[in-house]
């Protein structure tokens, strides 16, 4: 197995090494945070490095996923991406073997699909997203680059969800809209 760094040793990252274990495709080969985490443990998995060692572990790994979080900004997750994209690391989509991914659908690289989330025929999942736990993206709907589609959103046929846009947990979107910005957990986005 090829060997994967991960970039972000928070609560979401926890949920990203689960997605690794399940998809059995990378073996992780740490994970890069905070210089006082440095020898830390999350999970068995060592804390290698921090930021500023991403260029020197290049040399080593070639693999890298964001997994930072995103709820009020996506700044730290779009800046880590894009300097893992310039220094050339490789960012695969992980998806994990519980969801379900229409093999018409598409999604960008550096993009996380996590349990239980359905993404449907004809949709398109741009670069570095989040499709959060039992996320809905349905037929023909478009989430550019750099979105987190929270847990239990459902983006019904059509939609488009516009690049940096945080779609909070259970909100609902009505079919063929465009929706932007932050919305609020729970909305219904007419």
């Amino acid at each position: 197995m090829e060997e994967i760094l991960l970039v972000g040793g928070g609560g979401h990252c926890k949920a990203v090494i689960d997605v690794i274990e399940q998809q059995n495709i990378y073996k992780i080969a740490g994970i890069i945070d905070k210089k006082e985490l440095l020898g830390a443990k999350l999970f068995n998995y060592e804390f290698i490095g921090c930021d500023d060692d991403l260029d020197e572990l290049f040399f080593k790994y070639k693999n890298a996923v964001v997994t930072v979080g995103q709820i009020r900004s996506n700044e730290i997750r779009v800046k880590l991406f894009n300097r893992l994209k310039c220094i050339g690391y490789n960012l695969p989509t992980i998806i994990s073997p519980l969801a379900y991914l229409s093999q018409h659908a598409t999604i960008d690289e550096g993009s996380v699909v996590m349990h239980h989330a359905l993404v449907n025929a004809s949709a398109a999942v741009g670069k570095n997203c989040i499709i959060n736990t039992k996320a809905l993206i349905e037929h023909d709907a478009v989430i550019e680059d750099y979105c987190h589609i929270s847990t239990g959103a459902v983006i019904n046929g059509g939609t488009v969800v516009k690049s940096n846009t945080f779609f909070g947990s259970n909100a609902t979107s009505k079919e063929y809209i465009e929706v932007d910005g932050f919305i609020k957990a729970g909305s219904v986005v007419k």
